[in-house]
Formats: structure tokens, sequence, C-alpha cells
């Protein structure tokens, strides 16, 4: 086992825990937010056994997801702007618990976190499907397309799984004002598929045929 890898691992792992932990409970105000412990309890324990899973099958996926930056300047773009998506949510999401602000009933949340982990259950897959799977916009050395599996349903499964993860999250904190501004995530994913499939176009031998075959970028029959 690469022990570098295995410290950078826990570290960064737990590092989002403090993180997202701090975003939530101190607008809160509370630890008795029981929304932010459920999310931080699928949100964790299901990043946790995929990061096992892939230590022990593909550590090198996992370095290049851990050590990714990006390249492309429109990329960076999208990447600040999702992390204010999800700053803001957060935020909004304690404070919408502490001060009663468009509160969501109990059950909400609960059908929310069946729904998180169907659709983490859905990311795993795109993982095991796809090795070249990186977090950056890049073309690798000897990659080749993938049509197989979810990527003959879809070009962006991974993207479609990860649009109704982040979608959930303020749901399953029962925030309704949070949801609202999650959804500025839409538009931002938008812009990183179109990007992305410009730069896949240009250098991955086979991408342009597949594009025409699999028509869907990320919902089948809708778009």
């Amino acid at each position: 086992m690469d022990k570098g890898l295995l410290f950078q691992s826990i570290t960064k792992y737990l590092l989002g825990i403090i993180i997202i932990g701090g975003l939530l409970f101190l607008p809160a105000g509370s630890f008795h937010y029981w929304q932010g412990w459920l999310l931080m309890v699928i949100l964790f324990v299901p990043m946790f056994i995929v990061g096992l899973v892939m230590m022990a099958r593909n550590p090198e996926l996992l370095r290049k997801r851990l050590n990714a930056k990006e390249k492309e300047a429109e990329q960076k773009t999208v990447v600040a702007l999702s992390g204010l998506l999800f700053m803001a949510a957060f935020v909004f999401a304690g404070l919408s618990w502490r001060f009663g602000w468009w509160v969501l009933p109990g059950w909400v949340s609960w059908v929310a976190a069946v729904l998180f982990l169907a659709s983490y259950l859905l990311y795993a897959e795109v993982i095991r499907e796809n090795a070249y799977l990186s977090r950056t916009i890049e073309v690798q050395e000897n990659q080749k397309v993938i049509d197989t599996g979810l990527y003959g349903i879809v070009r962006h499964p991974m993207y479609s799984s990860t649009t109704a993860l982040f979608l959930a999250m303020p749901l399953v904190l029962g925030s309704l004002i949070s949801f609202l501004i999650m959804l500025g995530y839409i538009p931002v994913i938008a812009m990183r598929i179109s990007n992305e499939e410009a730069v896949l176009e240009e250098g991955l031998e086979g991408y342009e045929a597949y594009r025409r075959h699999v028509k869907y970028k990320m919902i089948p029959f809708v778009w």
C-alpha cells in the first residue's frame, strides 16, 4: 500500500469533514441540527468506502482525483462558481434551521437521503466503468472512448449522478432556500460540459462519432 497516498487521502477526508461540519453547524448555532448530521453520515460514510475500494483496486485514479487541478481557464471559473454555491447552500441551510426560514418537513430529508444514496451508487458505477475518470478536463495518455454501460445511455453519467447528489443535499438539510441556491449548479455544469466536449472532440480519437451515436448528455430523451 502506498503510505503517502493513504496519508493524503486521510488528510483530505478529515479536512472535508471539518470544513463541511463548520459550514453547517456554525451557522446553525447548535449541534442539534439533525439534518446536518444526516447529511454528514450519508456523505462521508460512502465516500470512505469508495476511497477504500479505489485505494485497493485503482490507486492511480485515486491519486489523480486527489491531485487534480484544472488547466482550462473556463473550468477554473466553473470550479470557483461551484464552490461558492456549495458554501452559500450549506451556510443558508444552517441559518434556515436556526431561524426557521422555509424549513422543509422532516420526511423530505429522509426521502432525499434515499435519493442521495441511490445517486451515490450510480456515481460509484460510473467510477467502476471509466478508468480515465479525472476530476479535471483533459485527454489522458492512451485514453479511449468509453461507450458501454451508462456511457451507452448518456455521454456524461458522472455529471448526471453528481447533479442529482448536489440537488439532494439541500433537501436532506431541510432547506428550501439552499435548494433554490443549488439550482444555480445546473447552468454551471452545462458550461462545464460544453467546454469538456470541445476539448474531447479536439483531442480524443473517436469522440465525435461517439457523440453522434449517444445523443443525450445527461438525461435520456431530455438533454
